[in-house]
This record gives C-alpha cells, structure tokens and sequence, in this order.
C-alpha cells in the first residue's frame, strides 16, 4: 500500500504543503543475495575468502555508500586484494573498498580463493526492509524497516508471505531462514499527518537466500587410484566461512552401510591401512555440527584400487629340503614376490590330479602343513598363486624324506652247513629301511670287529677268517644319522678240526708180561667235541672210545703174547681224522709181573718157594717205589684207575713151577701171575 498524500512536519508552522511523492515503477522484487552457495572445491584449493559489508546491510538507499572488506581464513587482508564487479576486476587493491553501484561484488587474498558474490542494491524508495549479512542456515537474521526520515514512522509491521510476523515502533526483528528458504518478506511504515491523517508507506518484497553453515562434503581419497593392499587416507571434505570458524564439526565415514573406524569423531581424516578391491562397495561420510544440529551427507562414490598381479611365486619347506625326517610334520609355504588382493594359493604334487590344499587371503605368503610325513610322501612339489589374473606356478622341488635306519639283521653266510676253522665267514649287515648312507659295524661279544658303510644303502659285509677264538655271540648295527639300531644276537660255534692224536701206554714201558693190563692213552691236543678215538695194532682195529666234552680216551688190554708189535691211535670228530705215531709194545713170556731180579741157585724146589715168597715182599715195596716214580696222569671225576706195571725178568718156558702157574692162571684175566705165586 502507498499513501495518497503526505504532509510535512512544518505544516503546523504554516509552510507550504506538498504531495505525497508517489512511488515509482510497480513494484519490483528486491533479492538479497548474501553469499551464494560455495561450490566444491577441489582437493588441495585455498580456501574462499569472505566478503564483508559495512554497515552490514546489503540494500542502502541512493546516494549512500558501503565499504566492502574481504577476509580469509586468518584476518582481515588490508593489501593486495583483488576485486572484481560484476566479473570485471577493478584496479584498487587495498584492503577495503567503499562503493555507491548497485551490483555484484567480489573478492580474492592471496591466500584465499574467490569469494562468493554479493549482490549490493542502491535504491531510491522511501522505505527499503534490510536484512543483516552475512545470513547462515539455522542463524538468527535481523531484519530492519527503514525509513528515509525515521523520526516520522510511528510503527512498522514485519511481514512473511503476507502472514504477519510482528511489529514495533522502532525495534528490529530476528528471523531464523532455513537454508533454500524461499518465503518472501516485506515490511510496512505508518504514521500520522499533522491533520490527523495516517499514512502508510509499504518495501518492496525480499527473498532472503541464506548460504550454508558449511556444503555438503565430498569424500576424497588419496591417493586417489591406490594399489590394492595399500594404506589409503579418505577426508571428508567440508570447510565453515571464517565467521564461523567457532563452530565444530564431527565426522564419521562409511563403507555401503557399515561405519568404518570409530565412528564419529572431529576428524576428517580416516587412514584404511590396507585398502583391497571389494568389486562395486561405494564409500560416503557425513558431518555435522553440535549445535545448532545440522547433518550433511557426501554422494557415494567407489574408490578404483590398483591390482597388481602376482609374480615371482616360490615354494620352501620347513624343514629345509634335506632335512624332512620320515614322520615329522612338512609345511609347505607359497610366497610371492608381488601381487595385490585376494591371493588364492594351491599346493600339488607331480603325478596327482589333485590339489593338496587350497587358501584365500589376503596375504602374500601362506602355509600348508602335512602331518607325519612318510617314505610315501616323496616327489616333486610345487605351488601356485592366483589373484583372479590366472595362476603362476613356482618351481618345482624334490622333498624326500629321510627314513631312519631299522633294526637291522645280521645274517653269517658259512661255505658249509657247521663252520669250521679256517673257514672264511661273511657277516652281512643289513636294514630293511633307511636313508643312505648307512654306516654298520659289527660286534663279538659287544667288541667291535669293524665297520663298513652302505653309501647307496641295502647292506654290508665284513668276512672273518675263523679260528677256534671266533666262536661266541655276534650282532650288528647300522647308524645313518638319524637313529642308531642294533640287530638281535646270532650265535656262531667254530668246529675245530682234531690235531693228530698223541698214543701213551701206561705204564708207559717199551716191554710188558702177558696178562698184564696195559691201558692205551690217545688224546688230540686241539678238535671240537664229540671225538671218536680208535685203537689200532698194527692197523687191526681193537676198539674206539667217544669223548663227548672233548679231551682224551683210554682203551685197556689184558696183554697176550700176541699183543706185541706196534700200536696206534686214530682222532675223528667228523672234520677228518688223524692218525698218532705209532708205539712199539714188547710182551714178554713170565708170568712174575714186575718183580727184580734174584739170583737163585741150584736150590731145591722148596728154597725156591721159599726165595719166591720173600721176593714177593720186596716187590710190594718195590711197586709203592715204582709207583711214586712212574705214575701216570691223574684221572678225573669218572675216569678209569690207572693201571701200574713192572717189569718182569722173563723165565725158563721149561721151568715145572711155570708150567704149574699157568695153569692154575687158565680160568683169569688181568689177574697178576704173583698172587697165584703167593697162593702157591
């Protein structure tokens, strides 16, 4: 509404009285651009400055003038400062510049970028409605009614899209804009004329156009293409004018719909140690302030990460190759030298269709354990690695592990069913199982004999030349560095071939009576039992005798006159028999056994009786004498007396009493002719 007429205050003094002047063109809508939206800046960029007015209204009245200041993010910048209006740059470069034009204003430091414009507006109107500047989302905005001659307004009334809003003789309004806010304001002055008459005066309309408290934040990256497996920075990029750096803003970064780090937090940077390509995830993040309580959410974007494909693989064992031992666990560990992502490892085996294991992960090296590896287990190996760019291969490896020895088995190889002295033995050695080289060494009784060593493996031998000491209790065992076995013991018994036997007579006398006992001795001084003994007179066999534990055998002889001649004996334990030398026996005609000689005379019967009897005393003496002097060896546990002979001087084969003795002698063996003497 305008007034139709207006008078001045003089009218009262009599002072002419003029129209009320009419208002221009129809009225026109008064934009206050404050400062437009900031556009995004892109990463890295300074920082927009910030124009300021002064007084800080951005519509002022013909004729007036505003002083523009521009401000970065640290202070007011009082030189070097570029100004542009209406895009065109304007050659002053102080710190502030004062203007009357109606336009768009803008400015630059050295350390900031362009700001954003601001529209100025001079008008010629009576009553302008202002609103203060700058104006931020959710911040109080003050709004002012105001008249060219402010002492005449009695009440001004605030309006928002024709909806009353409040009124005041001479007090401003504070509104509270939402960002976008597209509700028009106007404002109304009335007053009265010295006549009584009221007047109104009514501004044009305004769209106030609030700038954001801060834009929406844009989630960058850096680097911006990372390599898979890489840490990655992503900021939340934002920024608050200077006039509002007070106020504080948190953060929180998302992947799809999961939170990532702690959540919200005043930074706005999170680091991703290790960044890995996921196919289409798309991460964001928010920011908001405290108070007042304002959320603002990025677009969703995909980070493009670099795959690097995998090479160099290598396969290792632990333990090293060469020292597996049969029945320890082998792990096999498949590396890569690069290569980013999920890595799919396999590990094979030449000559089997199957893999023997398969892992995904994300790492550039991992591990398959084979429990208790055996003998079996041996081949060529190798592994492969694939992050989906196709699989490369390592190179192969032989992994044979190394068999401790067995328990070995000692085998004597004899050229004859009984070994025998002189024989040559081969003792063989041999373990069933175990890695070469195999060392044996064999053993009589536990005392080494020697060694010898398998370097290919199977067994081993060691050859004896026997003598009689060889026999006993052998083993053997076989050490090829990773366990030392002994074989079970083998007993070996050494026959011994018999020496040639050694004929005694005892007595031993070149001349013995018939019907004396003569007890023939043979003994070989060497030969393995049982020995069998045979006695021989002149090679006419007279009997044997068996000697199971060895030593000598007796044969006795109840002699005749046909016992003369030469006697022998012969040794056999089944090796060969041996002959003695042979022994010359004489056997005389008397039958007084082993008397002295006595000189008898031309005596009748009866003193040779009584020379006999007294000769028979002496030789009782003479034989305990004879005896002590030749008596044979002595006779163990279960051996036969030894039979003592002397003696005897042969007599007449005419002599009557002979002839008597013998025979009364007829019906006895071994019965010494003296004692029938004595009977007689």
């Amino acid at each position: 509404m305008f007034c139709e007429h207006r008078w001045d205050r003089s009218l009262a003094f009599g002072e002419t009285v003029f129209p009320c002047p009419r208002p221009g063109p129809a009225p026109m809508l008064l934009w206050l651009l404050l400062i437009l939206a900031p556009g995004r800046q892109p990463a890295g960029a300074l920082p927009k400055a910030l124009l300021l007015l002064k007084p800080p209204w951005s519509t002022a009245f013909e004729g007036e003038t505003v002083t523009l200041f521009c401000k970065d993010h640290h202070s007011l910048a009082w030189e070097y400062v570029s100004w542009y209006h209406n895009e065109t740059p304007l050659r002053k470069q102080s710190g502030r510049l004062q203007i009357s034009k109606s336009g768009h204003y803008r400015c630059k430091t050295q350390r900031s970028s362009l700001s954003d414009p601001v529209h100025v507006q001079f008008l010629p109107d009576w009553l302008v409605l202002q609103a203060s500047h700058p104006a931020f989302e959710r911040d109080k905005v003050v709004l002012r009614c105001r008249g060219k001659e402010e002492e005449d307004i009695m009440e001004r009334t605030y309006y928002k899209n024709e909806e009353k809003i409040g009124s005041s003789y001479n007090s401003n309004i504070t509104v509270y804009p939402a960002f976008n806010d597209d509700s028009t304001y106007r404002c109304t002055a009335s007053g009265m004329y010295i006549l009584g008459m009221s007047w109104t005066e009514t501004s044009r309309p305004l769209k106030i156009q609030v700038q954001e408290l801060f834009p929406s934040p844009v989630l960058t990256a850096s680097p911006s293409w990372p390599i898979e497996g890489s840490p990655v920075t992503l900021t939340c990029e934002t920024w608050l004018p200077p006039l509002t750096s007070h106020t504080r803003l948190q953060f929180c970064f998302f992947k799809e719909h999961r939170a990532l780090g702690a959540g919200w937090s005043n930074s706005p940077e999170l680091q991703i140690p290790t960044m890995w390509s996921e196919g289409a995830a798309s991460y964001w993040c928010q920011a908001r302030t405290v108070i007042p309580r304002i959320l603002k959410t990025s677009p969703r974007s995909q980070i493009r990460v670099h795959r690097v494909p995998v090479s160099d693989v290598n396969l290792e064992t632990q333990p090293p190759v060469g020292q597996l031992i049969e029945g320890e666990d082998l792990v096999l560990i498949c590396s890569v030298a690069a290569g980013t992502g999920t890595v799919t490892f396999s590990w094979h085996r030449e000559g089997s269709e199957r893999s023997l294991g398969r892992k995904t992960q994300n790492a550039l090296s991992a591990e398959l354990r084979i429990a208790s590896v055996r003998e079996q287990d041996a081949g060529r190996y190798y592994c492969a690695a694939d992050n989906l760019d196709g699989p490369v291969l390592s190179k192969r490896i032989r992994i044979t592990p190394r068999v401790p020895a067995s328990r070995p088995v000692l085998t004597v190889r004899t050229p004859r069913a009984q070994a025998v002295e002189g024989d040559v033995v081969e003792l063989h050695c041999e373990a069933q199982r175990g890695s070469p080289p195999i060392l044996y060494r064999f053993y009589r009784e536990d005392v080494p004999l020697g060694s010898s060593s398998a370097p290919s493996g199977g067994g081993a031998s060691l050859n004896l030349s026997l003598t009689a000491e060889h026999s006993g209790n052998y083993s053997c065992e076989a050490n090829n560095g990773l366990r030392v076995q002994r074989s079970k013991m083998v007993s070996l018994s050494i026959t011994v071939p018999v020496s040639h036997p050694v004929l005694t007579l005892n007595p031993d006398v070149a001349q013995a009576m018939v019907g004396d006992v003569l007890e023939l001795r043979c003994e070989a001084q060497r030969g393995s039992p049982p020995i069998l003994y045979w006695f021989y007179h002149e090679d006419v066999i007279l009997g044997n005798t068996s000697a199971p534990f060895g030593g000598g055998a007796s044969f006795n002889l109840s002699l005749t006159t046909e016992h003369s001649g030469n006697y022998s004996c012969g040794a056999d334990n089944g090796l060969g028999a041996q002959s003695s030398e042979t022994v010359s026996l004489n056997i005389t005609g008397l039958c007084k056994n082993k008397v002295t000689h006595i000189t008898v005379g031309v005596i009748g019967c009866l003193l040779s009786m009584l020379g006999l009897a007294a000769t028979a005393a002496l030789v009782g003496r003479f034989r305990t004498q004879r005896k002590s002097a030749h008596s044979p060896r002595t006779h163990q546990k279960g051996e036969e007396p030894a039979i003592v002979y002397s003696e005897v001087k042969r007599a007449d084969p005419y002599d009557p009493a002979r002839q008597d003795c013998e025979e009364a002698a007829e019906g006895y063996e071994n019965v010494p002719c003296t004692s029938l003497a004595s009977d007689h």
